[in-house]
């Protein structure tokens, strides 16, 4: 039971490690003298190196031992969340958050990995909307501890990260179940694998990447401080967590693919309000939404790729879904700089473009 449960409080570290920036765009512009479209690209130095070595993080991870290559993970993650606390120069610091995304790539997709083994198939959605849940506490409280922080100093939250990760290291894991085969790179890359990493890939980009611009908006029409900022983005973290579990139940009821289909249609209406109405409590309401949207499609999307418990196929999947999340920024700033409204409705349309590709059967695909 105690190790099950760390698999489930694991699942905060990379939304939280990936997203604390969000709040403290500003600050860290400030502090290293660069754009604020440079600082957003702290977003991008952790995701990019992520989501791209994920390609293979699973495999890897599951012929040297997931519980050892993730226990390694967190300790890695450990220094390098100190390094960011003392970096004197930017692209140290981005250096920092680079070396953060590859050690979080050896720790989200293996958890999920090894809670799929210990779950049984029937009740598989209800357990990742908990992994979810967990997942959201890190991204509600990453923008409320770096905007907190910024009211300070934003490398008070780095410091938090390495606290955290260190208390991982030594949590207790379940052991590793004997291996029927070597584990090959290409036996991840399947259909069913490349359709839900398309459409993961497609939601983080327009939907839950969007945290920054959300904070560029909060920032430039109401004025809101960075501890306010951070506030006002849990809506998505903290919406998300209430109805992971919801979220589960509806991928077990109705197939994961209808919860898909679901959360890109509502996400589109969301994200497309967010940059229409100019009203603070809409704005968090909408945000809140497509935290609920989120949990849907991923639920759904990670109920597919586990479906034959295979640690290379979630982190395919995995690695597509922050690959989307790492481009956002490199996307849509300078849309939003030129037009704000464009700046939401665009990945909007992405989402409701996304929607029908749900609904897309073959012989290969679930």
């Amino acid at each position: 039971m105690i190790s099950r449960a760390a698999l489930y409080v694991g699942g905060l570290l990379g939304p939280f490690g990936a997203g604390v920036v969000s709040s403290m765009l500003p600050e860290l512009s400030e502090t290293f003298g660069v754009s604020q479209s440079a600082a957003a690209s702290s977003l991008t130095a952790y995701l990019l190196p992520f989501a791209l070595v994920m390609l293979v993080s699973g495999t890897l991870g599951e012929r040297w031992g997931l519980a050892r290559t993730i226990r390694f993970a967190y300790a890695g993650y450990v220094v390098v969340a100190l390094l960011a606390v003392v970096a004197p120069w930017f692209w140290l610091f981005q250096a920092s958050r680079g070396l953060q995304g590859v050690c979080n790539a050896f720790t989200t997709p293996l958890l999920m990995t090894k809670l799929a083994a210990i779950t049984p198939k029937e009740r598989l959605g209800r357990a990742l909307g908990t992994y979810g849940a967990m997942q959201a506490i890190g991204q509600t409280s990453a923008p409320l501890v770096g905007g907190l922080a910024a009211e300070g100093s934003w490398r008070w939250a780095f410091a938090g990260i390495a606290a955290v990760a260190a208390v991982l290291t030594a949590s207790p894991l379940p052991a590793d179940e004997p291996l029927e085969a070597r584990p090959r790179l290409r036996d991840a890359w399947r259909p069913t694998v490349l359709w839900s990493g398309a459409m993961v890939f497609l939601a983080w980009a327009a939907l839950a990447g969007l945290p920054f611009l959300v904070a560029f908006r909060l920032d430039d029409l109401f004025g809101l401080s960075p501890g306010m900022r951070g506030l006002a983005l849990t809506a998505y973290g903290a919406a998300g967590f209430a109805t992971a579990r919801l979220s589960g139940g509806v991928a077990d009821r109705f197939g994961p693919r209808i919860a898909i289909g679901a959360g890109l249609a509502a996400g589109a209406v969301a994200i497309a309000a967010i940059g229409v109405f100019g009203s603070l409590p809409v704005v968090v309401a909408a945000w809140a939404v497509a935290g609920i949207c989120g949990q849907l499609i991923l639920v759904g999307v990670n109920a597919l790729a586990l479906a034959d418990g295979s640690g290379g196929a979630i982190s395919v999947v995995t690695s597509l879904r922050f690959l989307g999340m790492s481009l956002s920024p490199a996307v849509f700033t300078g849309l939003y700089r030129h037009d704000a409204m464009l700046g939401f409705v665009v990945p909007a349309m992405v989402l409701v473009l996304a929607a029908p590709l749900a609904a897309v059967r073959s012989k290969n695909l679930p």
